[in-house]
């Protein structure tokens, strides 16, 4: 199979500002988010920072170079046990790209660094209104019905 069949995954570090900017261009578009990916990006040196963290996740499906997918999570350390869990922030593939697998070999792809690190359990939160992120993290996971509630700083 070529790698247009099989996207290369990968995790990226701090050598990656080039793909961690694929990946932010990657969420803006699948999100329609321009304002929270594009509009105050972090300068090299944050994200070169942040890209070195072994609590930060950054994992990308390229093809020839270019992101078609990927991933950003982050380890939460645990206070009432000594283990760790593994937020999964937000997970997007380009629409030409969907429905070939690549989202579930990202999240093996996390799976396999959260087995590495001694991580209890991955968690993801979705959006009532996206039925295929439900199904697939109903197909890889256990549903839990809770409530988000953001509380404003100001």
């Amino acid at each position: 199979m070529s790698s247009i069949d099989h996207p290369h995954i990968r995790r990226l570090g701090a050598d990656d500002l080039g793909a961690m900017h694929g990946l932010l261009d990657l969420f803006a578009r699948v999100f329609e988010d321009h304002e929270s990916y594009s509009c105050a990006r972090p300068d090299a040196a944050y994200l070169t920072r942040l890209l070195a963290e072994p609590t930060f996740f950054a994992i990308v499906a390229e093809v020839s170079g270019v992101v078609i997918g990927g991933l950003a999570a982050y380890e939460l350390r645990k206070f009432e046990q000594a283990r760790s869990e593994i937020y999964l922030y937000d997970l997007g593939v380009l629409e030409a790209w969907r429905r070939k697998g690549i989202a579930t070999r990202l999240i093996d792809a996390l799976r396999a660094e959260a087995t590495r690190i001694g991580a209890w359990v991955i968690f993801v939160q979705a959006d009532y209104i996206d039925p295929p992120a439900i199904a697939l993290y109903e197909k890889l996971g256990t549903r839990e019905e809770v409530l988000h509630f953001d509380i404003a700083l100001h």
